[in-house]
């Protein structure tokens, strides 16, 4: 366990740092990136690692209506991200579509593992998604996009996201996840 709060702690810190030291990244320069990213590759290694390895109490268990909310809330969530990165309509009535989609996978990953080791890490990455979405909403003001929103990207980010949940679900079961039953 000590290992996924390592890593969920980690994972904090690096996003975080910027925003509670902005005087101190900046004067890192093109650097830090680096550094950061070392940070982050080696959060996820413990978080992984972590993850495997912890046991605690176990509370409640899949069942076939929590998959299922569990597979459109992740869809949801990947949409979201490609909606960011094409710009799509949802990116003018969400400020933050990659974190909000960060914690509706958080989100979901919570409702289908009832444990300790998932809900200490599910719970701190949602957590730290709220956390950051705060910040920058006091940080920042808001202007959202006016457009234009081609059809042809909301349907790429779509169908992106689509096949995304499909290579991801397979990738789950290959692990012993099985993503869409089992």
């Amino acid at each position: 366990m000590f290992l996924l709060i390592l890593g969920v702690a980690l994972w904090w810190a690096a996003h975080l740092f910027k925003r509670i030291d902005p005087e101190r990244r900046a004067a890192m320069g093109e650097r830090g990136k680096g550094v950061f990213a070392v940070l982050l590759a080696l959060s996820v290694a413990l978080m992984v690692l972590g993850y495997r390895g912890a046991d605690g109490p176990f509370w409640w268990g899949r069942s076939p209506a929590l998959v299922g909310i569990n597979n459109l809330l992740v869809l949801a969530a990947f949409y979201l991200f490609a909606a960011d990165g094409m710009k799509t309509r949802v990116t003018a009535w969400v400020r933050h579509p990659q974190l909000t989609g960060f914690s509706l996978w958080a989100f979901a990953h919570l409702l289908v593992n009832g444990d300790l080791p998932s809900l200490v890490l599910f719970g701190g990455l949602l957590l730290w998604a709220l956390v950051e979405i705060a910040v920058l909403n006091r940080a920042t003001a808001w202007t959202p996009p006016a457009g234009p929103f081609p059809p042809r990207k909301e349907i790429m980010a779509a169908v992106g996201a689509v096949v995304v949940m499909l290579v991801v679900g397979l990738i789950h079961g290959w692990l012993g996840y099985p993503a869409f039953g089992g």
